[in-house]
């Protein structure tokens, strides 16, 4: 009961991170299930899967309902994401609980630190690119955040979010929208290389997908709160430093580095703690810089008016 009840809380936390950054429900909710729950690698990503079945099946069908979809994208992404994930699912399947486990904490380990570098840019405003981005880029992103998300227990909004976020070839809200529709094709296929692969093991954790789901959808609405709340470069930088704290010990240790590992959980702490106040503050100067220029920018469509009407007073 006590497992079950961890396991609920940590669906409820990476609701939360979710909710607050658009991406992270698999990544954090692996993380705890490992740390906290003591599941093996393989068993936390198919729990983790099997919950996310609901969740982006929903989370999909809100998106489409608000019309934040390229359905052309979806497929060019969604079906080589499908791919990657079910052969990282029967990859991690495969191989040993002591061989995974290094294997998946270093995955997350990179997504962590990926965060922590993303967030500490903090955001800017840009300017969209009239170029969309090509098939063959988008296949080959879906496979590799596919690969990723399956054997890393999560990491398909991190990857393929992020990249396509920094590109800048559409909005925002068509970025998340398309990427979180994708993500059911990507999390079905996980799910089936799970069943494939260890089906007694996901039996055998029914009730973990359950506790899980139930976290998750108590956390939704108070994410959605939160997120009017909360400063999301901070939440990501913090959640990214908190991944790579957790899961960084476990990579040194099986390349046989054991000792300092104290000093090394306090130094990726307090690096990371740096990095995303160093974001906090980048957002805050791009976002006044912005608001700057957008005010040159009004003034310079008025002034033009005023010019032109002296101009036609002279002649």
């Amino acid at each position: 009961m006590t497992t079950l009840i961890l396991i609920a809380a940590a669906g409820l936390a990476a609701q939360l991170v979710d909710g607050g950054l658009g991406m992270g429900f698999g990544v954090t909710s692996t993380t705890l299930l490992i740390m906290l729950a003591g599941l093996g690698p393989a068993q936390a990503s198919a729990v983790v899967h099997a919950a996310e079945l609901g969740t982006t099946l929903a989370s999909g069908v809100s998106h489409w309902r608000f019309g934040n979809v390229d359905w052309k994208t979806v497929a060019c992404i969604g079906i080589p994401g499908a791919i990657g994930a079910f052969a990282g699912a029967t990859l991690l399947s495969s191989i040993s609980t002591e061989a995974a486990t290094p294997v998946m904490s270093a995955i997350l380990a990179l997504i962590g630190i990926n965060l922590m570098l993303r967030f500490s840019r903090g955001l800017t405003r840009r300017t969209l690119a009239a170029k969309p981005h090509s098939a063959g880029f988008l296949g080959v992103l879906g496979i590799f955040g596919g690969f990723v998300d399956a054997t890393g227990g999560g990491g398909w909004g991190p990857v393929t979010t992020s990249s396509l976020l920094a590109a800048g070839r559409s909005e925002p809200r068509r970025i998340v929208g398309t990427v979180n529709t994708a993500e059911f094709l990507v999390t079905f296929a996980a799910t089936l290389g799970f069943v494939i692969g260890m089906w007694q093991d996901l039996v055998a954790n029914t009730a973990a997908v359950v506790a899980l789901l139930i976290g998750g959808v108590i956390a939704a609405p108070i994410g959605a709160w939160l997120v009017t709340r909360l400063n999301p470069i901070l939440l990501g930088g913090v959640v990214g430093t908190l991944i790579v704290v957790l899961n960084l010990p476990v990579v040194l240790s099986a390349l046989g580095v054991n000792e300092h590992l104290m000093w090394v959980r306090g130094g990726v702490l307090v690096v990371g703690l740096l990095l995303a106040a160093r974001g906090v503050k980048r957002a805050r100067a791009n976002s006044k810089a912005a608001s700057v220029k957008e005010g040159h920018s009004t003034g310079e469509m008025r002034h033009p008016a005023v010019t032109g009407s002296a101009s036609s007073t002279h002649r």
